[in-house]
């Protein structure tokens, strides 16, 4: 097995170190130059031949401006295009855009545009279709679940045909981050001014990247081709990627073998024993910016008491959990994904309320009034296949304080729902951060209406320093800041993140060039052959 280990995840972090603090200035031209787009450039490339992928997860639409799902953004990234490019070492690099320069005060980001650029459609990008792009996601009336990120900018305004002016109400270190590929992307002016769009957005794209939407078949699959047009000269090198929707990790090996799918990612650590030393597959591990965790949300009563969830916590092991989820694929967190925790994290042995410690969960759960416990239900989704031995651990583990857990499982789009709507409950969660703290944490744990505030957490001192932490440009401060932040959440346990999951791909050896992104997205496929 090809895998990075421990030394190389320590060196992503180093990256993440001094990288995720320049975030916080102006990326220079000669920084920025280092960064490969989508990922290294290959030798002796083969243009041509489609690629197939086995998917688990089915997205539940690929719209980048209302649909939130991880699953969404896989795909979407290589669809839709962003200002800049959230790339593995921690920096925002130019994509979309060319350059960018800050104002004194830091509340004004002028931003020239790469020139040569064409949507799907044919039409040539302008500083107007960009304007009218972060305008519209950043109007939380338009309903997009990426409005938070964008809460502080007052206008995107033209200022002429390639350039556009980012009018900020208050600081934002990592607005260049924000402008990347998890949500929104730039479209053509007026994209959704007609009332069908959000349904069309399924079946054709309006973006600017590497690869065009074919078709979208729902229980079935999902087809790109190369966009003709793409302004970045001999990319991509594949005609078009066949996403195939599979139904089970069983299907999936076997669709590896029988060579039907030529590239996978995969989650248990049985499956990647079973293709470990298969001829003419090759096993591949990447770091990860992703987290597993259970989210405890306050609107569900008892967890709107905080020594309940304290106790939760305290009677959680995050350890046993992790093996039995993922085995050895996984790294144990505190407060912060392992990618980011050299750079960001609150170092482990200062993180509180960190179990096992049942003693002391019993004497908080009878201190809140429930020294016999209580039954609580959890809720998991079809087709993340490390919920199910996760969940029975969870549920062992619960018991043994008196907290009866009954498991439910639900389709990721019925989950997706209760999400938006913040009626969250306990539930498992699964998702990747852009490499920058307020990303991670603004819009998922800041209060209403500055943040979503999915838990209903509604913590004052916590949505504080987060307004705080993003404002603030110097990195010795922030990461102070970010601290102080890790304290109070793992204090009164709105989340409780247990791991981040190793990226682990399995690919046929035709399949030249393909690197895993740490955030679990697939920006590498617009990089990859076949060889011949």
């Amino acid at each position: 097995m090809r895998h990075l280990d421990r030394s190389r995840l320590r060196g992503l972090a180093r990256a993440l170190v001094g990288a995720t603090m320049l975030g916080a200035m102006a990326l220079t031209p000669a920084l920025a130059q280092e960064v490969s787009l989508y990922g290294p450039a290959a030798e002796n490339a083969v243009s041509g031949g489609r690629l197939n992928m086995g998917l688990l997860l089915e997205p539940p639409g690929l719209d980048p401006f209302h649909q939130a799902a991880d699953a969404r953004i896989r795909l979407t990234v290589l669809v839709y295009q962003g200002l800049f490019y959230e790339a593995a070492n921690g920096t925002a690099a130019p994509l979309l855009a060319e350059s960018y320069e800050v104002s004194e005060d830091g509340l004004v980001y002028t931003i020239k545009l790469r020139q040569g650029v064409t949507f799907h459609n044919g039409k040539t990008m302008t500083a107007e279709d960009v304007a009218y792009s972060y305008n519209y996601i950043r109007n939380p009336d338009n309903g997009s679940p990426g409005a938070g990120d964008f809460s502080m900018v007052e206008n995107v305004e033209v200022v002429d045909a390639n350039t556009v002016r980012f009018v900020l109400s208050a600081r934002n270190s990592s607005l260049p981050m924000t402008l990347g590929n998890k949500y929104g992307g730039v479209v053509p002016a007026g994209t959704f001014d007609d009332e069908t769009a959000k349904n069309r957005i399924n079946s054709e794209s309006v973006g600017t990247g590497p690869f065009k939407l074919v078709e979208f078949v729902p229980n079935s699959h999902v087809t790109l081709e190369r966009h003709e047009g793409y302004w970045e000269a001999g990319m991509p090198y594949l005609d078009g990627i066949d996403f195939s929707i599979l139904p089970n990790s069983a299907s999936m090996l076997v669709a590896l073998r029988n060579q039907r799918v030529d590239l996978v990612a995969l989650s248990r650590p049985q499956d990647v024993q079973q293709v470990a030393g298969v001829p003419g597959l090759t096993v591949e591990r990447w770091p990860s910016l992703a987290q597993t965790a259970i989210d405890l949300g306050s609107e569900l009563k008892p967890l709107d008491d905080v020594r309940v969830r304290q106790a939760i916590s305290l009677a959680v092991d995050k350890a046993e959990i992790t093996r039995a989820a993922v085995g050895e694929y996984g790294t144990v967190l505190g407060t912060m994904t392992a990618g980011m925790q050299e750079a960001w994290g609150l170092p482990l042995d200062q993180v509180p309320m960190q179990g096992p410690d049942r003693d002391k969960a019993k004497a908080l759960l009878a201190e809140a009034g429930y020294p016999d416990g209580f039954n609580l239900t959890l809720t998991t989704i079809n087709g993340f296949d490390w919920m199910d031995p996760a969940s029975v651990t969870l549920k062992e583990q619960l018991n043994e304080v008196g907290i009866n857990l009954d498991i439910q499982r639900v389709d990721l789009g019925v989950w997706v729902n209760n999400f938006r709507s913040s009626q969250m409950g306990f539930t498992f969660n699964d998702w990747a951060s852009q490499p920058d703290p307020n990303l991670l944490f603004y819009r998922h744990f800041h209060a209403k209406p500055d943040g979503a505030d999915f838990r209903n957490w509604n913590n004052a001192e916590a949505s504080a320093l987060l307004d705080e932490g993003r404002a603030e440009p110097d990195p010795a401060v922030r990461k102070d800041i970010y601290n102080r932040y890790q304290m109070v959440m793992a204090e009164s346990v709105p989340t409780i993140m247990l791991y981040s999951p190793d990226h682990v791909t399995v690919r046929s050896d035709k399949v030249q060039n393909f690197v895993q992104h740490p955030t679990g997205w697939y920006f590498g496929l617009a990089r990859t052959f076949l060889a011949k």
